[in-house]
């Protein structure tokens, strides 16, 4: 990008000091107006010239600004959606630590031989809750594969259209 930064600026300063060299010339002579037509030509190649390179650079600073946008956008999504992944996890963590320790204190219970109803409900509980935290880390996994697949349909319909968009032209 430097590089066109830099090359436009040169061109810039070519024109200039072309303009000002015609502007220096005066017709005093037949000989020197026919000089003069072809390098006002020139001049006006130049400048032409100019103006492409110009719209070429602002096609390509466009284009990179929009990449640039998109790339934001889609870091941004999977940054949430790795941050709902991780609570997920780490609920599922939770639960099932506390399935482990209920559990625990259940096998204890029975084996001193009195089960309490209060630990088979806590237990059941537990086991509930570890139910819906899987059901909510399955749900995420099922949002983020949907958001890839969002994201690469929409991706196949813009090159289709961009496709159809240079055929028609």
């Amino acid at each position: 990008m430097s590089d066109i930064s830099e090359l436009e600026t040169r061109i810039t300063t070519a024109l200039e000091r072309i303009s000002a060299g015609v502007d220096a010339l005066a017709p005093t002579k037949a000989e020197q107006s026919g000089e003069v037509a072809q390098l006002t030509a020139a001049l006006e190649d130049e400048r032409t010239a100019n103006a492409q390179l110009e719209e070429r650079v602002k096609a390509i600073k466009e284009k990179q600004d929009s990449t640039v946008q998109t790339l934001s956008e889609e870091v941004e999504r999977l940054t949430k959606l790795l941050a709902d992944e991780e609570r997920a996890l780490a609920k599922l963590r939770q639960v099932n630590a506390n399935l482990r320790t209920n559990n625990d204190a259940l096998r204890e219970a029975v084996s001193q031989g009195a089960a309490e109803p209060h630990l088979i409900n806590k237990s059941m509980m537990a086991e509930l809750e570890g139910l819906r935290a899987t059901q909510s880390a399955d749900r995420n996994e099922l949002d983020a594969v949907l958001g890839e697949l969002n994201s690469l349909i929409a991706q196949a319909q813009s090159n289709t259209v961009q496709s159809k968009e240079n055929v028609d032209a």
